[in-house]
């Protein structure tokens, strides 16, 4: 979250950056500063009176001495008129911290000065493009149809199984997406320097606030429940990414600077149930509830954050290019970056079949938006606790992955030629009908 220090002291930059987003946030600026005054009031009282009511028990202590005992009682009864008051108060500060922070836990992070201005994804400029989109002398089918003729995925048996939003792969499509799993961990883990995790599935709620998505995505997210006990409902969820439990492995934690950077990768399952608010009654694997992918997470100290970002984006763009894809990347402007990220660049791979371009990876920079929530910090060299900044990015997200890989190697008899990186890990240079 923001720092109420920095709302203060740039108030007008940050509400600024709050507008640019398009989303009214800057509203929420002034709402911080008066809860932030009335509990800077609140404290102030609070510590007069603390300060009287040590007066008054010094006092209390002279007047038994001199055995004036009714003056004492009456101090007595001061004391406790004062106590109550000060229980009134603290009362009343836990109310307005509790306000501060509900608005400040709801308020996005502020994006970065280069971040380019923009209403919405039509805004956001194309800073790289790679290879060339590929040209076929027959008409190139989609991935579902690919997927039907193949014998890939079984799209109806999955419906019948979980509901619409699932995916149910079968012989060579179960085996290519095992194939990509593990070709693009050995890649990040041998060749990227990240240290491979497996970790739960699912999270507790502290760590969904924790990353962000709650209390912002809580109607999007899958919760659990234990059995038939009710009561348990909501204090676990299943995973909408990697990131969740990746960058709350160290919540609570004071690191060395020394410990940094570090740089984790995961390979999980990812469920969003805001994949059925539109359009999933059409069958395919670009909008699904559950979906595979290798997320990378990143946590450094503030200085090098911004070189880790782009190095953080040429690891997942290595991805696509030992894959042979066509590809160009995108900066997100303010209107379309999310919410706890400061700057965003999306990879957007070419898919024939689509004949568009699909989100693969977003790798963002969240500075330390999220460590303050998850209250996450390092000791510097020079012995104060400091906040790190903590990255993101899909190394990447395999749906459409696999949709642009399957589109872009399908030969005219159909089958589909493998890229030749993945034929160690697939055991075949070529997926035909069986």
């Amino acid at each position: 979250m923001l720092d109420v220090k920095v709302i203060r002291e740039k108030t007008d930059w940050v509400r600024a950056r709050l507008a640019a987003r398009n989303a009214g946030d800057e509203a929420k600026i002034q709402q911080i500063l008066d809860l932030d005054d009335a509990r800077r009031k609140n404290l102030a009282e609070s510590e007069a009176l603390k300060a009287q009511r040590n007066k008054v028990s010094k006092e209390i202590g002279a007047l038994m001495g001199q055995k004036k005992i009714d003056e004492a009682n009456a101090k007595k009864k001061e004391t406790a008129d004062i106590g109550r008051k000060i229980s009134d108060l603290d009362k009343e500060l836990v109310e307005i911290e509790e306000k501060r922070q509900d608005i400040l836990l709801r308020t996005p992070n502020t994006p970065h000065d280069s971040v380019p201005t923009g209403k919405d994804s039509n805004d956001n400029p194309v800073i790289k493009v790679y290879g060339e989109k590929p040209v076929y002398n027959f008409k190139p089918l989609n991935h579902i149809e690919l997927c039907e003729k193949l014998g890939l995925i079984d799209f109806a048996r999955a419906t019948k199984i979980s509901g619409r939003g699932f995916v149910l792969y079968t012989n060579w499509g179960a085996k290519l997406e095992r194939a990509l799993i593990n070709f693009l961990l050995d890649l990040h883990t041998k060749q990227h320097g990240y240290m491979e995790i497996e970790p739960p599935f699912m999270v507790s709620r502290d760590c969904m606030f924790g990353v962000g998505q709650f209390p912002k995505f809580m109607d999007q997210a899958y919760a659990v429940q234990e059995g038939a006990d009710s009561e348990t409902l909501g204090k676990q969820y299943l995973v909408p990414t990697a990131e969740a439990p990746l960058t709350n492995i160290h919540r609570d934690e004071i690191l060395k600077e020394s410990q940094l950077p570090i740089r984790y990768c995961a390979y999980t399952p990812c469920f969003r149930a805001e994949a059925g608010a539109a359009g999933l009654g059409t069958r395919g694997l670009i909008r699904v509830h559950q979906f595979d992918k290798v997320e990378l997470v990143k946590i450094v100290t503030p200085e090098t954050s911004y070189q880790e970002l782009e190095d953080l984006l040429a690891n997942a763009e290595k991805v696509l290019q030992l894959l042979g894809l066509h590809y160009h990347i995108v900066t997100l402007c303010t209107g379309d970056m999310g919410f706890t990220s400061a700057k965003t660049y999306d990879i957007e791979v070419w898919a024939p079949g689509q004949d568009q371009y699909l989100e693969v990876s977003s790798c963002s920079n969240c500075e330390d938006y999220q460590a303050r929530r998850m209250g996450l910090r390092y000791k510097a060299a020079d012995g104060t606790n400091r906040y790190p900044h903590l990255l993101n990015g899909s190394g990447t997200a395999l749906a459409r992955l696999f949709v642009a890989l399957l589109e872009t190697y399908q030969q005219e008899d159909g089958s589909i030629l493998i890229p030749e990186i993945l034929r160690p890990y697939l055991g075949t240079d070529r997926i035909t009908a069986q």
